[in-house]
């Protein structure tokens, strides 16, 4: 049996009252442009499972399967876990009739929509769960479109021994430059893989460095030229690459995310707890020690927390 996650270092604290009432632990790594280690906390060479950040090498898979999308906001959804708002249920929508087909080919289960916005129209609208409403529908919606450019059956495209989730694992395991330590099945229903946090960034890395006209560039390239997509109005990950030209950032469920830079390196991080809470000022920590600035990155620092409607303390890195 491999290595196995030994779990992180004290990353964030939850101050209230100027009382210190919680600490998040959890990993994180940070490269430099040559992707050689330059800070870091917790294990970050044991395997873990980084969720949604998987996303943008798996369609670069789809893509070098025979993905039919030249479209980069098409190429965006794809990668994204959107938060279900009308643009992302509309483009979805499109993808699928594309192919002739209609939310129940997809086979991620019905689902409200992340977004808390979205989530509360749709339920003020008497409406209920859907499988187009699911944060990886887009995902899935690439998936078939990729079994029919490339004549695979579509029946069980979301098992691990399918054609297509084969060479989604070898385009992971390239980027990374790792093995997959473990299969798993994702909230989605899909496979997930799991590998280190050094391999995630490294990952995010290779992607934004890649040559221009490249598939891998045409994914990065993608995400970072329609944010919303990948994300949503409101999301972390959509407002860090609006907020920093250049940036690749990608969220994960179980407190992950990773990010690059062009030219300057990369991050991934772990909150053993899954709290998304504390990723983001521990993400901002970690892009700092790159020399990363940018007004986005202040609002992140800290984020605040509320008694009786007034902020009274903040969650904020310790490392």
């Amino acid at each position: 049996m491999g290595k196995t996650y030994e779990g992180g270092a004290p990353l964030a604290e939850v101050v209230r009252s100027d009382f210190v009432e919680g600490v998040h632990r959890g990993s994180v790594v940070v490269l430099d442009a040559t992707g050689a280690t330059v800070a870091g906390a917790g294990d970050v060479t044991s395997p873990v499972f980084p969720r949604s950040a998987n996303k943008p090498m798996q369609a670069v898979g789809m893509l070098r399967a025979g993905l039919p999308l030249t479209d980069p906001a098409d190429l965006a959804l794809v990668s994204a876990s959107h938060a279900g708002e009308e643009f992302h249920l509309a483009r979805v929508g499109a993808l699928l009739a594309r192919a002739g087909l209609d939310e129940s080919a997809l086979h991620c289960p019905p689902d409200l929509p992340v977004g808390e916005a979205a989530r509360a129209a749709v339920l003020r609208a008497g409406g209920g769960p859907r499988r187009i409403q699911m944060n990886c529908s887009g995902k899935h919606s690439g998936m078939l479109l990729t079994c029919g450019a490339a004549g695979w059956a579509r029946d069980g495209y979301w098992r691990p021994e399918h054609p297509l989730q084969q060479r989604l694992r070898d385009a992971i395991e390239e980027f990374t430059g790792e093995r997959a330590a473990a299969v798993g099945v994702d909230g989605c229903g899909a496979p997930v893989l799991a590998v280190s946090l050094t391999g995630l960034a490294g990952a995010y890395l290779r992607l934004v460095s890649a040559e221009p006209g490249s598939v891998p560039r045409a994914v990065a390239d993608a995400m970072r030229a329609h944010p919303e997509l990948v994300g949503g109005t409101e999301a972390d990950d959509t407002r860090l690459m609006r907020g920093i030209p250049g940036l690749l950032a990608k969220v994960g469920a179980e407190g992950v995310i990773a990010a690059a830079l062009p030219g300057v390196g990369a991050v991934a991080v772990k909150i053993d707890d899954g709290a998304g809470r504390a990723r983001m000022p521990v993400l901002v920590s970690a892009l700092r020690r790159l020399g990363v600035a940018a007004p986005v990155l202040t609002e992140y620092a800290e984020l605040p927390l509320f008694g009786g409607g007034v902020p009274v303390g903040a969650v904020r890195p310790v490392w």
